[in-house]
């Protein structure tokens, strides 16, 4: 987080796991809530409800003890509600990828990874319900999953193995501190961060390991559009920059087939670019 503190933790709940407290930083006076299994490493919970009211209600709903649901309402009290309900986006996307969770595009990425050796510190940006990092839970010693979605996460949560952890937080706000991974993921990412900083962001949370990334480039997004995005060739050419070697099998660009199924009548149908590459300390 942003004064990079080590979070004390507050369990109100516990059964094999935590399922509800809070994290706590006794330097900035932040509470970060447990709700559901789900850390929720918002540095502003109040304006990330904002656009999400209907988010909040489902916190409070799901708060097991009294002094959660009197937080979640006070953070709800204090929170300037917009036209926008993004929840009800992220639950529909939510959705979508559970329909599509057994597609080829999935296949391939998990025959890709399968090649990669164990690893004990893997992490994946947009996880979302959880696809590939329950799989790289299967086989790699401690894996972490950060999306923005409650709703995906709480799917994802569902199917995890033991040391499969799942959090809320934005990628930029460094929610691991100054962890350091020997395998990073980022799917389709590009259009949703920055990809500039996104590459700039993994780059420090890597010295000695392995980065997988995947993005068909679908900028496309109207006032929710990155300012600078970045092609196939741009986007190796910006790793080669942080200090990243790709590897030969994904140097060149390539297509890969993604045909996600939205509903019985709509299809969206990308090709798919993957880069995997490495960085030595």
């Amino acid at each position: 987080m942003k004064c990079k503190c080590a979070l004390t933790l507050d369990v109100f709940d516990e059964t094999s796991e935590i399922n509800e407290g809070f994290f706590l930083c006794n330097n900035c006076n932040l509470k970060f809530p447990i709700i559901s299994k789900i850390p929720i490493l918002v540095e502003n919970l109040s304006h990330f409800l904002s656009n999400r009211s209907s988010l909040g209600g489902l916190l409070f709903e799901q708060s097991l003890t009294k002094t959660m649901k009197e937080f979640i309402k006070n953070i709800m009290s204090k929170t300037k509600k917009t036209e926008n309900d993004f929840f009800l986006t992220e639950k529909r996307w939510t959705d979508i990828y559970l329909l599509n969770r057994k597609s080829s595009f999935y296949k391939n990425i998990k025959f890709h990874i399968s090649k990669i050796p164990t690893k004990n510190f893997v992490v994946e940006y947009g996880s979302s319900i959880g696809i590939i990092s329950n799989t790289l839970g299967l086989k790699h010693k401690h894996v972490f999953g950060i999306d923005t979605s409650f709703s995906a996460l709480l799917q994802a949560k569902k199917k995890s193995p033991k040391n499969c952890e799942y959090f809320l937080a934005d990628i930029l706000q460094n929610p691991l501190g100054k962890k350091k991974f020997d395998l990073i993921l980022a799917l389709n990412m590009f259009e949703l961060v920055e990809p500039s900083l996104l590459v700039k962001t993994i780059s420090k949370q890597i010295s000695n390991g392995l980065i997988f990334l995947s993005d068909p480039y679908d900028y496309d997004r109207g006032k929710n559009s990155v300012k600078n995005p970045l092609n196939e060739n741009e986007i190796r050419e910006t790793l080669y920059q942080n200090n990243f070697q790709i590897n030969k099998i994904t140097k060149n660009p390539s297509k890969i087939n993604w045909n996600l199924k939205i509903n019985d009548r709509t299809q969206l149908n990308y090709k798919v670019d993957i880069i995997l590459a490495r960085k030595f300390s």
